[in-house]
């Protein structure tokens, strides 16, 4: 699922926005288990091939169907990362707010980069192996996290622009590397490493334990 939420700016006040839920086509799981504690939350069923193609869709249809503007904020989350705070979210809004521009959670690399090559062949198992080809600097790299912030009508523009050129959208793994292609600058707001996305089965053992620490 991608999560699309839309904040709207009222004479400098933020405001509680259409919430839209972008889920694949024929889904069920949403209206049977996530829509009786979600009453605040509607769902589309426009979820798209990729993450872009389903952040594309979501966004047309709260532009078109759900009365949302160009000038709109609107906050994409990965619904993968479940375990994201409420102050994070807050400072994004804030960061982008006060410079004018779209930005991203995002976090600075901790580790040493290996970049990996394949070309060898393990003679016990008969397959290539990862092996390091060389060392990167991590200086001025960060790690994308969601949510994401831009004005709905430039990253609709952004999306489209990208969606059009065959050799560009494959490119376009979040929305600010769509903003990015149109020559933007988006902000990045240092978040925590427990905004991760829940993906592999130890992350989930991952996740009950950050929750289990954050209960009173």
């Amino acid at each position: 699922l991608d999560q699309v939420d839309v904040a709207l700016a009222s004479a400098g006040q933020w405001q509680a926005g259409t919430k839209l839920a972008v889920v694949s086509p024929g889904d069920g799981f949403w209206q049977a288990h996530v829509a009786p504690l979600a009453p605040a939350w509607q769902a589309a069923p426009v979820g798209g091939s990729s993450r872009s193609e389903s952040v594309m869709n979501g966004l047309e249809c709260l532009r078109n169907d759900l009365g949302a503007s160009a000038c709109d904020w609107v906050l994409v989350h990965d619904a993968a990362r479940c375990l994201v705070q409420a102050a994070a979210v807050h400072t994004l809004i804030a960061a982008c707010v006060q410079h004018g521009r779209g930005g991203l959670l995002a976090q600075p690399v901790p580790d040493t980069i290996k970049v990996a090559r394949q070309d060898m062949l393990d003679a016990v198992q008969g397959a290539a192996v990862a092996a390091v080809a060389d060392t990167t600097s991590r200086a001025g790299k960060w790690l994308a996290q969601t949510p994401q912030l831009f004005k709905l009508g430039s990253l609709l523009s952004a999306l489209h622009d990208a969606h059009d050129d065959e050799l560009a959208w494959p490119l376009i793994t979040d929305e600010a590397s769509a903003l990015e292609r149109m020559g933007q600058s988006p902000l990045l707001v240092a978040s925590g490493v427990d905004n991760f996305k829940v993906t592999y089965p130890n992350d989930f053992e991952l996740a009950r334990v950050v929750l289990r620490g954050r209960q009173p």
